[in-house]
């Protein structure tokens, strides 16, 4: 069995059966439900409904985190797969256009 797939030793003393693979899945899954509660924070601050650009940074690192979970580990799950092909690319392609229109360093007071 390849290292990836292969239970974390220092976890072990807790009863957790974690992979590398595992791991970088449970951190991926937790970034792209995490997105809103970021989301959450700015539209509160803002007082209105509002994607802050961190939203769709955490939508794409994971959605590509679980997706590289799904593909690469021995779950190899294609219902996986679809369901976080589809979200990496809207968020790439969203963070793309906040980009595009905002620019880099977009003013804090703008967003």
């Amino acid at each position: 069995m390849d290292f990836m797939n292969s239970p974390i030793e220092w976890l072990t003393w807790t009863g957790l059966h974690m992979s590398p693979w595992k791991l970088i899945g449970l951190v991926g899954a937790l970034m792209f439900g995490g997105r809103w509660l970021v989301q959450f924070i700015a539209s509160k601050r803002q007082g209105k409904p509002v994607i802050p650009r961190a939203f769709w940074y955490m939508s794409l690192v994971g959605s590509v985190m679980t997706l590289s979970y799904f593909v690469f580990s021995q779950k190899q799950d294609s219902v996986g797969v679809i369901q976080n092909l589809f979200p990496a690319f809207t968020a790439a392609y969203s963070l793309y256009l906040d980009i595009k229109h905002r620019g880099w360093h977009r003013d804090r007071a703008s967003h």
